[in-house]
């Protein structure tokens, strides 16, 4: 009985273990998944220790995003741990289970927010763009898999495949006092794919939302402040934010927020 004691404090205080990377230059993002913001790179070879580990954007078929002891996000993907599966206990805060799929009204909302363009444009704050709002990671927009200039209903699919990394991280950044029905759920899926999910993640908004506050009254005072583009209020977004807002309060939608594994 004393052996097995101290063999579990032994355990319970070990330090974590280190894991070499395997890319070459991996990059350690705000969150889980590849829209969060760049925090550092690690070079090939190096070892990180994983404190934790939860669900994100899928790498190459592996969703699993390991959060470093420097408290930022790299794919397990390139992190030889030996195993595909955790290795360690899972992150607290948000959900690590799969995003809810957004309604119908919050695709509406996007399309009509965004606009379709059949080829590349550059939008308001600088960015290649392309379809409803797809902005550009590739010269020429060479990741996007349909044939430029663009059909309709090839956007419409740009557009499903790039609302699936919203939708994954406003669940994974959202903790079980968030309650959301799926109007609410959209309009934050909405505003994250106009800011990116790092800008969501670090934002008052996200932490009132945390804190149990009230869902509505939170977008009602939160998203109104996101209008900015180039240091200029844009009158897109100020009709986009009440339009969100519209959306919130919209009753008659499932829940969404917080989901069941």
């Amino acid at each position: 009985m004393k052996f097995t004691i101290i063999a579990t404090l032994a355990a319970a205080v070990a330090p974590a273990m280190a894991y070499p990377v395997t890319a070459d230059g991996l990059t350690c993002r705000s969150g889980p998944g590849t829209s969060y913001a760049a925090k550092k790179t690690y070079p090939k070879g190096f070892d990180i220790k994983i404190s934790c580990q939860t669900a994100g954007t899928s790498v190459n078929g592996n969703n699993i995003w390991d959060r470093t002891q420097d408290g930022c996000y790299v794919a397990d993907y390139y992190v030889k741990t030996g195993v595909n599966g955790y290795v360690t206990k899972k992150c607290g805060g948000g959900s690590t289970c799969a995003a809810p799929k957004s309604n119908a009204a919050t695709v509406d909302l996007v399309a009509k927010s965004e606009g379709f363009r059949a080829n590349i444009y550059t939008d308001a704050t600088g960015h290649a763009t392309v379809g409803y709002g797809h902005m550009c990671t590739k010269s020429k927009c060479a990741e996007v898999k349909y044939k430029i200039p663009l059909s309709k209903a090839d956007g419409k699919k740009l557009l499903a495949d790039d609302m699936k990394k919203f939708e994954k991280c406003i669940t994974s950044m959202l903790n079980s006092k968030a309650v959301l029905n799926l109007n609410q759920y959209g309009a934050l899926v909405s505003w994250s794919f106009n800011v990116g999910c790092g800008a969501a993640e670090g934002s008052q908004l996200v932490k009132r939302l945390n804190k149990g506050e009230n869902v509505n009254k939170v977008l009602s005072e939160e998203l109104p402040k996101w209008v900015h583009g180039g240091g200029k209020v844009l009158p897109g977004l100020v009709t986009r934010r009440k339009n969100e807002v519209a959306l919130a309060k919209k009753s008659g939608s499932g829940k969404a927020l917080p989901v069941k594994c």
